[in-house]
């Protein structure tokens, strides 16, 4: 059950008073236990707000590029790499945790999955707090691989009672979770009793912003890009919860009804984009369909959403949607399948479709070419939305005020089930 908005404001406010009293005596020591891959946005946003250290597992952070990005940015912070494969991680994080735990005010996990089993188990027994932190709904990500015929029956259902359990071990013996979202946070509160809204690293209004028509042209001209085509940014990595086929094939069918399109995606699958064009037998795909090594998310990724003209999400299955919300704040229309997060996030200033249905999502693009003025009103209102609502500023003001709750005693939380 969700409290009502008033008892949700008074909790919040109880919150923002919690930290602004821990910012008057001493920054918090924080401990971010990383199971997979991280962000540098994220990673760069809460080390301003506490002493922060970082506990990875090497090959990951090496190869998602984030050891050269933290390096290159400056930011402060501690950042401890476990080697080894799943296993062994999972064995040397939990020695690692045994050790290292009684030093922080905080325990910070990733997802509340094997990661977090670790960093709960230990919070209980030194009396550390624990927030968990929702970005993914992980059972139906995972379900993800069965619908794409990833796995087999067993392995998906054997999977799916792994991944309910380590979801309830976490929930019952972490102090708080936060979800992304207004989804995750109905997935997150299935199990947890203390979930509060989360909103990942935020997006930074400043350097995502729109770009006057000479402003597009010049940044297509920077960056190699065709300067009169109709460019679809397919800003996602290729992972079997996201739909690239979809966005694929609306474009091909937006080519064939005249309108003169190119996709581009960015990430380091793109290979696999390509490739996957290919496997479609999409007509002269070499000829429109695009794909660049990851952009930096806090530098050049701007440049590429600025200079499209529509952004397109195909998912089959999503936590919140950052990539629709970014190119938002850029003024840049965005297509997107109505699933999870942005299903409850994006009505009124994104152009939704059904599940892979690449007709609807052709017309919408059809739709966008025809009509920039109406498209551009409804992204600047999508602007207005995530400026308000979805600010780097927001997310990270959020986040400090329930990790200085969580480290003042986990009773302050209360014992009720709530967003805030």
């Amino acid at each position: 059950m969700v409290k009502d908005s008033n008892r949700c404001s008074e909790e919040a406010l109880l919150l923002g008073h919690g930290v602004a009293e821990a910012a008057s005596r001493r920054r918090l020591k924080v401990l971010f236990v990383v199971e997979g891959y991280s962000d540098i946005r994220f990673v760069t946003g809460l080390s301003e707000i506490c002493e922060l250290t970082l506990v990875v597992p090497a090959k990951q952070y090496r190869e998602s590029g984030l050891e050269r990005r933290i390096l290159d940015s400056g930011v402060r912070v501690q950042v401890d790499e476990v080697e080894g494969g799943r296993l062994r991680y999972q064995i040397e994080c939990f020695a690692y945790l045994l050790r290292k735990a009684r030093e922080f005010d905080v325990i910070l996990s990733q997802e509340v999955l094997r990661g977090s089993l670790n960093s709960c188990i230990v919070g209980r027994l030194y009396r550390r707090p624990v927030v968990t932190y929702m970005n993914v709904p992980p059972a139906e990500y995972f379900r993800c691989r069965r619908e794409r015929g990833q796995i087999g029956r067993i392995r998906a259902a054997v999977g799916d009672v792994v991944i309910r359990i380590l979801s309830w071990t976490s929930a019952k013996l972490a102090t708080r979770c936060v979800a992304v979202g207004p989804y995750l946070c109905e997935v997150a509160s299935r199990h947890c009793r203390r979930v509060s809204r989360g909103y990942a690293y935020g997006v930074d209004t400043d350097l995502y912003r729109p770009a006057e028509p000479s402003e597009k042209l010049r940044l297509r001209g920077k960056l190699d890009l065709p300067p009169n085509q109709f460019l679809v940014l397919s800003g996602s990595r290729v992972s079997h919860e996201k739909d690239p086929e979809t966005v694929l094939r609306a474009v091909a069918i937006a080519r064939k009804r005249g309108l003169d399109a190119c996709v581009l995606n960015l990430g380091g699958g793109y290979p696999e984009f390509l490739r996957l064009a290919n496997v479609l037998g999409l007509p002269d795909a070499e000829s429109w369909v695009l794909g660049r090594p990851a952009a930096h998310p806090m530098g050049a990724l701007a440049e590429y959403y600025r200079t499209s003209d529509v952004v397109a999400q195909g998912s089959l299955e999503e936590g919140a949607g950052m990539t629709p919300l970014e190119a938002l704040a850029c003024g840049i229309s965005v297509v997107c399948t109505a699933v999870g997060g942005m299903a409850q996030i994006l009505p009124g200033y994104a152009r939704l479709t059904p599940r892979r249905d690449a007709e609807a999502m052709a017309s919408q693009f059809l739709w966008i070419a025809a009509s920039p003025t109406e498209a551009e009103r409804e992204a600047l209102l999508g602007r207005e939305f995530v400026c308000r609502e979805w600010s780097r500023q927001k997310a990270f003001e959020s986040l400090g005020a329930v990790l200085a709750a969580a480290a003042q005693s986990e009773e302050s939380l209360g014992s009720g089930r709530f967003y805030s």
